[in-house]
Parts: C-alpha cells; sequence; structure tokens
C-alpha cells in the first residue's frame, strides 16, 4: 500500500509501526496527566499546589534533558526507548494502586510527578532523535516530524476528553490504569522494529565534554539561537493553561472535570489541524514565518481566552482555546522541522534536547509562577498576562525573521532541500 504525499512517511514500515504504538501509548498518557491536575486539585483545592505538581512533573524536562540527549548519542536508542517505557509501566501501575487504596496524597502525587517526569524526559528527548532512524530517506524526515506531530496531539484531542469523562464515572485511578496498559503498545511495537542506525562507534570525548559540545553549537549557531528562544518563550507563556483550566472551571464557569477535559481537548483540536497543515507541506520553505503566525495566534488564544471568561460562554472559551493549540504546537513543531533539518546525525540528540530542553522544560517554570500568579490576581487575569508577554516575544522574533531567512535558504539549499531560492515568505 502506498500512502499519500501527505502520509508520505508511513511507507517507511519500523516509522509506521512505532507511529502505531505512540499513538495508542500518547492516548494514555494524556488521559493520566488530565487526571493527575485534576487530583492535584481535588485534593488541595489550591491552583498553587496543581501549579506545583506541574511544575514537579516538567522540571526533569529542564534538568535531565540536556543528559538524555548526549546519551541517546552515545547508546541504542531504541534500548534506551525500552527501559524508559518499562519504568512508566511499573510507575503508571503503581499510581493506580495508591489512588484505588485512598492512599494518595499530596506528597506521594508529588514524588510520582518527579519521578514520572524523569522518564519521560528521557522518552521525549530520545523519542525526537530517534525518527531519523526510522526514514530511509531524508527528505521525508520533516513529514514523519508532522506526522508525530499530527499523532500527539489527535491523542491530546482524544485522551482529555475521555479522561474528564473516566474521572466524573469511575474516579482518576481508571485514566491511571489505562495507561499502565497503553505503555505495552508501544513496547511491542519496538520490539519488532530494526533502526538503520546504531550508536556511533570509534574514540569519542567524555560525556560531559559531548554535552557541553553540544550545546555550545546549538546556542551558538545563528539558525537554532533564535528558534529556541521563541519556542521557549510560547511554552514558558502559554503552557501553563493546563494548571490554570482546573481553577477556571470550577470558579468562573461552576463545573467541573468535564469542562477541563474538554478545554484540554479544544488546545487539541487546535494543535491538530496545525500538524495536518504542516503534513501536507511539501518543502520546509516557509517554516520561518510560519512560526511567526503560530506564536502570534498562542498569544492571541491566550489572551482571548481571559477576556472571554466573564461571558461564560463555553463556545467561544473553547474556540479561544483552539486558536492556543493552533499557535503553541504550530510553533514547537516547525522548530523542530527546521532544527531537525540542519542538524548532523552525530550530534543530532544533543541539538534536538536543546530544543526539548526549551520547550518541554520551560513549561515546569511557567507552571510555578502561573499557579503562583493565579494565587494572587486570579487564573483569568494571568491568562491574559500570559497572552501579552507571548505577544512580546513575537514581535521580538520578528525582528530576526529576515536574517534567518537568509540562512536557512542557504543551509537547505546545500543540503538539497530547497533547490530553488525562497520566495519573500
Amino acid at each position: 500500500m502506498k500512502f499519500p504525499p501527505a502520509l508520505r512517511a508511513l511507507n517507511h514500515r519500523d516509522f509506521r509501526r512505532y507511529y502505531i504504538g505512540q499513538a495508542v501509548s500518547q492516548t494514555g498518557s494524556w488521559m493520566q496527566s488530565v487526571a493527575v491536575v485534576w487530583l492535584a486539585y481535588r485534593l488541595s483545592g489550591s491552583p498553587a499546589t496543581t501549579g506545583l505538581i506541574g511544575f514537579l512533573a516538567m522540571i526533569p524536562n529542564l534538568l535531565i534533558t540536556p543528559f538524555a540527549g548526549a546519551l541517546s548519542d552515545r547508546v541504542s536508542r531504541r534500548s534506551l526507548l525500552l527501559v524508559a517505557q518499562w519504568v512508566l509501566f511499573v510507575h503508571a501501575l503503581l499510581l493506580t494502586a495508591m489512588t484505588l487504596s485512598g492512599a494518595i496524597s499530596i506528597a506521594w502525587l508529588a514524588l510520582f510527578a518527579v519521578v514520572g517526569g524523569i522518564f519521560n524526559a528521557i522518552e521525549i528527548t530520545t523519542r525526537h532523535s530517534f525518527f531519523a532512524e526510522l526514514i530511509e530517506e531524508r527528505a521525508d524526515l520533516p513529514n514523519a516530524i508532522a506526522l508525530n506531530s499530527a499523532n500527539i496531539n489527535a491523542t491530546r484531542l482524544i485522551g482529555p476528553a475521555i479522561g474528564g469523562v473516566l474521572i466524573a464515572l469511575a474516579g482518576e485511578a481508571s485514566c491511571f490504569g489505562l495507561n499502565a496498559l497503553s505503555y505495552l503498545a508501544v513496547i511491542f511495537q519496538l520490539r519488532r522494529i530494526s533502526p538503520r542506525a546504531s550508536a556511533p562507534t570509534g574514540p569519542r570525548l567524555s560525556f560531559l565534554a559531548e554535552l557541553v559540545a553540544g550545546w555550545k553549537f546549538a546556542l551558538g549557531d545563528p539558525v537554532i539561537r533564535p528558534l529556541v528562544l521563541m519556542v521557549g518563550a510560547v511554552s514558558f507563556f502559554i503552557n501553563p493553561y493546563a494548571v490554570l483550566t482546573p481553577a477556571i472551571a470550577v470558579q468562573s464557569f461552576g463545573q467541573g472535570a468535564e469542562l477541563h477535559g474538554l478545554l484540554i481537548s479544544a488546545v487539541g483540536i487546535g494543535a491538530l489541524a496545525n500538524a495536518v497543515l504542516l503534513a501536507r507541506k511539501e518543502s520546509v520553505s516557509g517554516l520561518p514565518s510560519w512560526i511567526l503566525l503560530t506564536s502570534a495566534m498562542a498569544a492571541l488564544g491566550a489572551a482571548g481566552f481571559a477576556l472571554l471568561v466573564p461571558l461564560q460562554s463555553v463556545a467561544l472559551s473553547l474556540l479561544a482555546m483552539t486558536g492556543l493549540g493552533f499557535g503553541v504546537m504550530g510553533t514547537s513543531a516547525a522548530v523542530n522541522t527546521i532544527i531537525q533539518s540542519v542538524a548532523q546525525d552525530h550530534m543530532r540528540g544533543r541539538v534536538v534536547s536543546v530544543y526539548s530542553t526549551f520547550f518541554t522544560g520551560a513549561v515546569p517554570m511557567g507552571h510555578l509562577a502561573a499557579g503562583w500568579t493565579a494565587e494572587r490576581i486570579g487564573a483569568p487575569r494571568t491568562f491574559l498576562l500570559c497572552g501579552c508577554a507571548a505577544a512580546i516575544a513575537a514581535l521580538v522574533y520578528l525582528l530576526s525573521l529576515p536574517g534567518l531567512r537568509r540562512r536557512l535558504a542557504r543551509e537547505w539549499q546545500s543540503r538539497g532541500m530547497m533547490p530553488h531560492p525562497p520566495s519573500s515568505s
């Protein structure tokens, strides 16, 4: 079976198998993420405590991701992924058991958040650099990245919606248990694939020296630096929506977990729409301008949602969150695609870890700051403040855009990825 151009990466057998396993696993992960946030709010009744749990779940992305990137450049990425998935499977089982028994508390939830965050950081960083080993033709790598984004965001749409309903019907433990089972799908597929590349052999620098070399290269590169700064700003200011929506659902709308799940799913709808548009692109041209558009939409979605809350219109609020999702994930997917297109294979894990650190590593800091701010000025006003700050970041990125376009055009032409001179976009 030959897949159409928008799905061309699925023509690669190993990528297709891994993609199917990830679809199942990601659905379970989104269900669990909604349940953890809701459980934290139910146990504490505090946006600040909810933000703290979100911070603890995500802070390993800031601390562990750089080391995970260096490690994935030295060992078999497939083996590293298998270890991470098995640990996360056991982690979800234990969380299920403690929640069912009634032994769970904020302290235990914090511990689970940290442990899960560590292995999620390893898994996410390794997964992003693993795709290159599953694609035989380099020209199909941007499509694989776009399809991965579509996968994440389709499951972001489905998982939270299912999670919200399950929480209301059967409690948070049902989400944790189903997530544990979902890890078995990706473990099964990982055992079936044979990546085309293995870890490089021969003389090497020390682990820390390689880590520093990778980060020095990435942050000194005039293409990569403005991209990771932009994605970091969007992530810090906009991604705290996940810890603010429980308080808004309860305090502003007088509703519960179902509305929280719907708001998160609306983010998934926007993100999925963006991923579909990226998958349909036949080349990488235009992506720098796409980042400007999507970062502006993320800012507008956050500010718009905050301004619409007093109207208590669920439909309009969902529309604003859809725009937010389009913007956040559009920015991250486009930045990831560009970075993967210019990264060298021997340094791919470390370069991708820089992107992951700025995107996912900024989230815990944003969670903590947003939770603290919401305690003082309210969640809706915090949302508005975040949207305005993201808009300023987009304006700063606009200043670097002309130079970034020129440098990327030269790089892509030298790699045969864009044979004709780029348009003004």
